[in-house]
Protein backbone atom coordinates (compact mmCIF):
# COMPACT_ATOMS: atom_id res chain seq x y z
CA UNK A 1 0.00 0.00 0.00
CA UNK A 2 3.29 2.68 0.68
CA UNK A 3 4.55 1.81 -1.99
CA UNK A 4 1.78 2.62 -4.39
CA UNK A 5 0.80 5.89 -2.23
CA UNK A 6 4.38 7.16 -2.82
CA UNK A 7 4.32 6.08 -6.55
CA UNK A 8 0.94 8.50 -6.65
CA UNK A 9 2.32 11.08 -5.17
CA UNK A 10 5.08 11.22 -7.23
CA UNK A 11 2.99 11.64 -10.08
CA UNK A 12 0.83 14.32 -9.06
CA UNK A 13 4.20 16.09 -7.92
CA UNK A 14 5.33 15.91 -11.29
CA UNK A 15 1.90 16.46 -12.87
CA UNK A 16 1.82 20.27 -10.72
CA UNK A 17 5.48 20.41 -11.88
CA UNK A 18 4.65 19.97 -15.09
CA UNK A 19 1.32 22.72 -14.98
CA UNK A 20 3.54 25.53 -12.94
CA UNK A 21 4.61 28.21 -15.09
CA UNK A 22 5.59 28.94 -18.84
CA UNK A 23 6.67 25.49 -20.88
CA UNK A 24 6.95 24.11 -24.34
CA UNK A 25 4.94 21.24 -24.96
CA UNK A 26 7.41 19.26 -26.77
CA UNK A 27 4.72 16.22 -28.29
CA UNK A 28 2.66 19.00 -29.41
CA UNK A 29 5.12 20.87 -31.05
CA UNK A 30 6.46 17.42 -32.91
CA UNK A 31 3.12 17.06 -34.02
CA UNK A 32 2.59 20.39 -35.73
CA UNK A 33 5.86 19.62 -37.44
CA UNK A 34 4.70 16.20 -38.69
CA UNK A 35 5.63 13.65 -35.74
CA UNK A 36 8.13 12.25 -34.17
CA UNK A 37 10.94 11.00 -36.73
CA UNK A 38 12.77 9.11 -33.38
CA UNK A 39 10.49 9.62 -30.39
CA UNK A 40 11.34 12.48 -28.05
CA UNK A 41 14.95 13.41 -30.43
CA UNK A 42 13.76 14.89 -33.68
CA UNK A 43 11.35 15.51 -36.52
CA UNK A 44 11.46 15.25 -39.96
CA UNK A 45 10.27 17.15 -43.16
CA UNK A 46 10.16 18.30 -46.55
CA UNK A 47 9.39 22.28 -47.17
CA UNK A 48 9.56 23.69 -50.64
CA UNK A 49 10.99 21.01 -51.89
CA UNK A 50 14.13 20.27 -49.63
CA UNK A 51 14.26 18.04 -46.51
CA UNK A 52 15.08 19.28 -43.25
CA UNK A 53 15.44 17.81 -39.52
CA UNK A 54 14.38 19.67 -35.98
CA UNK A 55 15.32 18.72 -32.78
CA UNK A 56 13.46 18.73 -29.65
CA UNK A 57 14.05 21.67 -28.25
CA UNK A 58 16.23 22.92 -25.19
CA UNK A 59 14.50 25.20 -22.66
CA UNK A 60 15.93 26.49 -19.31
CA UNK A 61 14.29 29.28 -16.73
CA UNK A 62 14.95 33.04 -17.36
CA UNK A 63 15.47 34.93 -13.67
CA UNK A 64 12.25 36.47 -14.36
CA UNK A 65 10.10 33.39 -14.57
CA UNK A 66 10.18 32.82 -18.03
CA UNK A 67 12.67 30.45 -20.15
CA UNK A 68 15.00 30.31 -23.07
CA UNK A 69 14.41 27.95 -25.88
CA UNK A 70 16.70 27.14 -28.32
CA UNK A 71 16.36 25.19 -31.42
CA UNK A 72 18.29 23.42 -33.97
CA UNK A 73 17.48 22.41 -37.67
CA UNK A 74 19.54 20.69 -40.39
CA UNK A 75 19.32 20.75 -43.68
CA UNK A 76 19.81 17.27 -45.10
CA UNK A 77 21.36 17.60 -48.37
CA UNK A 78 22.36 14.04 -49.28
CA UNK A 79 24.90 11.31 -48.78
CA UNK A 80 27.53 12.97 -50.65
CA UNK A 81 27.18 16.42 -49.18
CA UNK A 82 27.48 17.96 -45.59
CA UNK A 83 24.64 19.42 -44.15
CA UNK A 84 23.94 22.87 -43.27
CA UNK A 85 22.72 24.04 -39.55
CA UNK A 86 20.99 26.92 -37.83
CA UNK A 87 19.42 27.50 -34.31
CA UNK A 88 16.76 29.53 -33.64
CA UNK A 89 16.49 30.65 -30.39
CA UNK A 90 13.52 32.72 -28.62
CA UNK A 91 13.11 34.04 -24.98
CA UNK A 92 9.64 33.75 -23.76
CA UNK A 93 8.19 36.04 -20.44
CA UNK A 94 6.18 34.31 -17.21
CA UNK A 95 2.85 34.98 -19.53
CA UNK A 96 3.48 32.76 -22.25
CA UNK A 97 4.67 36.51 -24.62
CA UNK A 98 7.64 36.08 -27.31
CA UNK A 99 9.56 38.84 -26.33
CA UNK A 100 12.85 38.17 -28.43
CA UNK A 101 14.35 35.95 -31.28
CA UNK A 102 17.33 35.26 -32.94
CA UNK A 103 18.70 32.92 -35.44
CA UNK A 104 21.87 31.75 -36.91
CA UNK A 105 22.61 29.72 -39.93
CA UNK A 106 25.78 28.22 -40.20
CA UNK A 107 26.41 27.05 -44.15
CA UNK A 108 29.43 24.83 -44.61
CA UNK A 109 31.40 26.92 -41.92
CA UNK A 110 30.50 30.60 -42.79
CA UNK A 111 27.67 31.78 -39.77
CA UNK A 112 24.93 34.52 -40.73
CA UNK A 113 23.72 35.38 -37.62
CA UNK A 114 20.11 37.72 -37.42
CA UNK A 115 20.19 40.92 -35.12
CA UNK A 116 18.18 40.14 -31.85
CA UNK A 117 15.09 41.10 -32.28
CA UNK A 118 13.01 42.76 -28.87
CA UNK A 119 9.51 43.28 -28.61
CA UNK A 120 8.67 46.41 -26.35
CA UNK A 121 8.27 46.36 -22.79
CA UNK A 122 4.41 45.91 -22.69
CA UNK A 123 4.85 42.47 -24.20
CA UNK A 124 5.93 40.52 -21.16
CA UNK A 125 2.77 42.24 -18.83
CA UNK A 126 0.25 40.47 -21.16
CA UNK A 127 -0.13 36.86 -21.51
CA UNK A 128 -1.06 37.13 -25.83
CA UNK A 129 0.49 39.84 -27.74
CA UNK A 130 -0.28 38.33 -31.14
CA UNK A 131 0.82 41.95 -33.05
CA UNK A 132 4.14 42.20 -31.49
CA UNK A 133 5.02 38.11 -31.88
CA UNK A 134 4.32 38.45 -35.69
CA UNK A 135 6.17 41.68 -35.59
CA UNK A 136 9.12 39.76 -33.85
CA UNK A 137 8.78 37.05 -36.19
CA UNK A 138 8.52 39.01 -39.48
CA UNK A 139 11.36 41.00 -38.19
CA UNK A 140 13.73 38.15 -37.50
CA UNK A 141 12.50 36.63 -41.00
CA UNK A 142 13.29 39.73 -43.18
CA UNK A 143 16.79 40.57 -41.23
CA UNK A 144 17.89 37.04 -41.54
CA UNK A 145 16.79 36.86 -45.56
CA UNK A 146 18.48 40.08 -46.28
CA UNK A 147 22.08 39.24 -44.76
CA UNK A 148 21.59 35.65 -47.02
CA UNK A 149 21.15 37.57 -50.15
CA UNK A 150 24.60 39.46 -49.62
CA UNK A 151 26.21 35.89 -49.53
CA UNK A 152 25.10 35.18 -53.26
CA UNK A 153 23.45 31.49 -51.86
CA UNK A 154 21.83 29.72 -55.26
CA UNK A 155 20.98 26.19 -53.62
CA UNK A 156 17.31 26.21 -53.08
CA UNK A 157 17.54 24.50 -50.52
CA UNK A 158 19.73 27.22 -48.52
CA UNK A 159 17.54 30.04 -49.69
CA UNK A 160 14.55 28.40 -48.00
CA UNK A 161 16.14 28.56 -45.13
CA UNK A 162 14.84 31.32 -43.43
CA UNK A 163 11.02 30.30 -44.08
CA UNK A 164 12.46 27.42 -42.45
CA UNK A 165 13.42 29.25 -39.45
CA UNK A 166 9.98 31.18 -39.62
CA UNK A 167 7.48 27.65 -40.02
CA UNK A 168 9.36 26.73 -36.64
CA UNK A 169 8.92 29.65 -35.38
CA UNK A 170 5.36 29.43 -36.15
CA UNK A 171 5.12 25.96 -34.49
CA UNK A 172 6.84 26.72 -30.91
CA UNK A 173 4.14 29.42 -30.81
CA UNK A 174 1.80 27.34 -30.76
CA UNK A 175 3.26 24.86 -28.38
CA UNK A 176 3.90 27.16 -25.33
CA UNK A 177 2.13 26.57 -22.44
CA UNK A 178 1.23 28.65 -19.41
CA UNK A 179 -0.06 26.50 -16.43
CA UNK A 180 -0.69 23.93 -18.62
CA UNK A 181 -2.77 26.25 -20.79
CA UNK A 182 -2.32 26.62 -24.86
CA UNK A 183 -1.36 30.87 -24.95
CA UNK A 184 -2.47 30.77 -29.08
CA UNK A 185 -3.45 28.01 -31.03
CA UNK A 186 -3.65 30.12 -33.89
CA UNK A 187 -0.47 30.63 -36.21
CA UNK A 188 1.92 33.97 -35.55
CA UNK A 189 2.22 34.45 -39.14
CA UNK A 190 2.21 32.19 -42.47
CA UNK A 191 4.28 29.88 -43.10
CA UNK A 192 3.87 30.36 -47.07
CA UNK A 193 7.58 30.57 -48.42
CA UNK A 194 9.56 34.32 -48.68
CA UNK A 195 9.09 35.40 -52.47
CA UNK A 196 11.32 38.21 -53.15
CA UNK A 197 9.93 40.77 -55.46
CA UNK A 198 11.73 40.34 -58.67
CA UNK A 199 14.63 42.88 -59.57
CA UNK A 200 13.50 44.35 -62.70
CA UNK A 201 16.52 44.86 -65.16
CA UNK A 202 18.80 47.66 -65.87
CA UNK A 203 17.31 50.14 -68.27
CA UNK A 204 19.15 49.71 -71.70
CA UNK A 205 20.94 52.58 -72.41
CA UNK A 206 19.41 55.40 -74.66
CA UNK A 207 20.34 54.85 -78.44
CA UNK A 208 21.39 57.98 -80.60
CA UNK A 209 20.28 57.82 -84.05
CA UNK A 210 23.88 57.67 -85.81
CA UNK A 211 24.96 61.23 -87.49
CA UNK A 212 25.82 61.35 -91.03
CA UNK A 213 29.67 62.78 -91.63
CA UNK A 214 29.45 66.22 -93.42
CA UNK A 215 31.65 65.79 -96.27
CA UNK A 216 33.73 69.00 -97.30
CA UNK A 217 31.84 70.69 -100.12
CA UNK A 218 33.48 70.20 -104.08
CA UNK A 219 32.43 72.43 -106.69
CA UNK A 220 31.56 70.85 -109.67
CA UNK A 221 33.84 70.28 -112.16
CA UNK A 222 33.01 69.66 -115.90
CA UNK A 223 34.84 66.36 -117.33
CA UNK A 224 36.61 67.45 -120.52
CA UNK A 225 34.90 65.63 -123.47
CA UNK A 226 36.69 62.46 -124.48
CA UNK A 227 38.00 62.53 -127.88
CA UNK A 228 37.16 59.49 -129.72
CA UNK A 229 39.64 56.60 -129.99
CA UNK A 230 42.10 57.08 -133.16
CA UNK A 231 41.80 53.74 -135.17
CA UNK A 232 45.17 52.32 -136.14
CA UNK A 233 47.51 53.46 -138.93
CA UNK A 234 47.70 50.93 -141.45
CA UNK A 235 50.84 50.81 -143.41
CA UNK A 236 50.56 51.56 -146.90
CA UNK A 237 51.20 48.66 -149.94
CA UNK A 238 54.40 48.85 -151.35
CA UNK A 239 54.82 50.20 -154.87
CA UNK A 240 56.27 47.96 -157.26
CA UNK A 241 59.45 49.04 -158.88
CA UNK A 242 59.63 48.78 -162.70
CA UNK A 243 62.61 47.36 -164.07
CA UNK A 244 65.03 50.34 -165.54
CA UNK A 245 65.44 50.36 -169.58
CA UNK A 246 68.73 51.55 -171.03
CA UNK A 247 68.37 54.21 -173.12
CA UNK A 248 68.71 53.57 -176.59
CA UNK A 249 72.34 55.12 -178.12
CA UNK A 250 71.83 58.60 -180.16
CA UNK A 251 72.63 57.69 -183.88
CA UNK A 252 73.56 61.54 -183.86
CA UNK A 253 76.47 61.43 -181.62
CA UNK A 254 79.63 59.54 -182.93
CA UNK A 255 80.33 56.23 -180.60
CA UNK A 256 82.72 56.54 -178.10
CA UNK A 257 85.50 53.91 -178.84
CA UNK A 258 87.71 52.81 -176.32
CA UNK A 259 91.55 54.03 -176.74
CA UNK A 260 93.65 51.20 -176.94
CA UNK A 261 97.39 51.26 -176.61
CA UNK A 262 99.69 48.82 -178.19
CA UNK A 263 103.06 47.65 -177.33
CA UNK A 264 106.22 49.08 -179.61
Amino acid sequence: MKPTLLLLFALFSSLVAAFAGVGVDQDEFAKNLGGWKKPGKYVDYELSGANYRTYKPESSPTPDGGIFVSIRIDYLRGWLASDDHATLEITVSSKGAIVAAQSTIAIQGQSIASDVIVGSSEAGKEIINPNRTVQIGTDLVSNLTAKLLLENIVEAGRVSFPAVIRHNYNRIFQAIRVEGIAVMTAVAIPDEPIVLPPVPPPAPPAVTPPVAPVLPTTPAVTPAPVAPATPPITPASPTPTLPVTPAAPDPAKPATVPLEIKQY
